[in-house]
């Protein structure tokens, strides 16, 4: 019997707020245990919550950057359930009246191109977080009440490919949208994912499971696969599938069950008194839209269209928001952007990649490296040399300008100078010399490359071998 998968997913993103969802203390990450907390966010009884604005801004953005129906209406519930890192014992949370209603994302996988439809965005507070230390669960409450958009999708995914290739686009959306900074190491992106199985061509689906807290792209991979080769298992045996909530071992790829998985109703929703409703005007909706940046879909175009890249390259550049920050910096100060992509894609990037760069901690600006771009195009520049200079940069952090100044890295433009090291190498290989002269020509290699040794690059290729050629015949 051939079984096929049913994957549905709840996308957890944290919003780029300064502040709770509702209350004042400070939503960033990390810090103290329990240093961003008070009597609103730790549960005590009678805090009055006060929504943040820029959290509900940040919701509508992320609806048009998906292509979702805004609510004029909207409105918070209480989702009760007792865990201990949920102090008040209840979530803030939208059941009935979510922000975004429907919407959808186009992924290619497989070599097919689909649409994973949505079902909602709504916005919610987080819960804290448990560290186990020495056989103890302590509750830190910091990241208690940050706010959270959950992206909530049809079970339209049928492979583990098509979710991963989801998530990264998802992530890579909400990044540039300036929404969530989609730190999945940090828990700021993290996924639940619905899996079920049913005989193929069956229209009833299998019971499901949901696999939580997966924040990783990598861990999604994996934890869908197992997930499938456990129901796969269990089904072939003539064992049911339990509808429960499981957790997935990173470190072993086992599945452990948590605790059996709840349905809406076991939740007690019921409307918050604290929190009224929000009326949205037409007028606030439109200047949330108008504030939404430039999403990758349309930098990509500009790339290719406008910048006249290939696309293999623009992308490259695209898959991280950083380097496409630093590129779009880089050409506005020196306007050719084919050189500066073909740089940075070849160099700059191959540095990061051995751990020799972080993109999030460069010490020199997009202007240093379009400036040691712009020596090159303007032939100042040995274009062999630029890869030495860019290493120095990012070793001592000096302007390319100081670093070509120091080294007398500059090409000459004296040919008298370039003629005199030509002779100092001549002198010093005479078999070489004499092998050329004989008609050995291929050692003239071996004498362009000590010339431009000696020149340290200081001189452009061409004028070294017109030189060369011409003191090596006589003339």
């Amino acid at each position: 019997m051939k079984l096929y998968p049913t994957i549905g997913l709840e996308t957890h993103a944290e919003l780029m707020t300064e502040s709770k969802l509702f209350c004042s203390c400070s939503a960033k990450f990390g810090g103290e245990e329990n240093e961003h907390c008070c009597i609103g966010c730790s549960g005590f009884p009678g805090a009055i919550p006060s929504l943040n604005k820029k959290a509900l801004e940040l919701i509508v953005r992320a609806g048009f950057a998906l292509d979702c129906k805004i609510s004029r209406f909207t409105k918070w519930e209480r989702k009760n359930y007792f865990y201990p890192d949920l102090p008040a014992a209840y979530q803030v949370s939208q059941m009935e009246r979510p922000v975004c209603v429907g919407g959808g994302l186009e992924i290619e996988a497989g070599g097919e191109t689909k649409t994973i439809r949505l079902n909602r965005i709504h916005l919610e507070e987080d819960a804290g977080k448990l560290n186990h230390v020495g056989g103890k669960s302590l509750a830190d409450y910091n990241r208690t009440g940050v706010p959270l958009i959950e992206i909530v999708t049809e079970p339209d995914f049928h492979s583990a490919e098509e979710v991963v290739a989801y998530v990264e686009k998802l992530r890579q959306i909400l990044q540039y949208g300036d929404i969530c900074d989609g730190k999945m190491e940090q828990g700021s992106l993290r996924c639940d994912v619905n899996i079920s199985l049913a005989p193929f061509g069956s229209e009833k689906l299998g019971t499901r499971t949901e696999i939580k807290n997966l924040n990783s792209i990598k861990a999604i991979g994996r934890a869908i696969a197992a997930e499938i080769e456990r129901q796969t298992d269990l089904l072939e045996n003539g064992e049911a599938i339990i509808q429960q909530t499981l957790r997935f071992d990173d470190a072993t790829g086992e599945i452990i069950p948590m605790r059996t998985k709840e349905d809406a109703h076991d939740y007690r929703y019921f409307p918050d008194p604290d929190i009224p409703p929000v009326v949205l005007s037409e007028e606030e909706i439109e200047r949330f839209r108008q504030a939404l940046p430039e999403l990758p879909g349309i930098r990509l175009k500009r790339y290719v269209n406008d910048f006249k890249l290939a696309e293999k390259d623009a992308v490259i550049i695209l898959n991280d928001k950083r380097v496409s920050d630093f590129y779009d910096a880089a050409v506005a100060v020196h306007n050719n952007p084919k050189t500066l992509a073909n740089f940075i894609v070849v160099e700059l990037l191959r540095r990061v990649n051995l751990g020799e760069a972080d993109m999030g901690a460069l010490p020199f600006s997009p202007a240093d490296f379009a400036d040691l771009q712009r020596s090159v195009d303007e032939g100042k520049l040995n274009r062999d040399v630029r890869k030495d200079v860019l290493r120095e940069m990012l070793e001592s952090g000096k302007s390319p300008g100081q670093i070509c100044d120091e080294g007398d890295l500059w090409l000459k433009e004296d040919s008298g100078a370039v003629e005199a090291v030509i002779n100092k190498v001549l002198e010093a290989n005479p078999k070489a010399v004499e092998q050329y002269r004989n008609g050995e020509v291929k050692v003239f290699g071996f004498l362009m490359g000590q010339a431009s040794k000696e020149l340290k690059g200081s001189a452009a290729p061409a004028t070294v071998k017109n030189i060369l050629e011409s003191k090596l015949k006589g003339e």
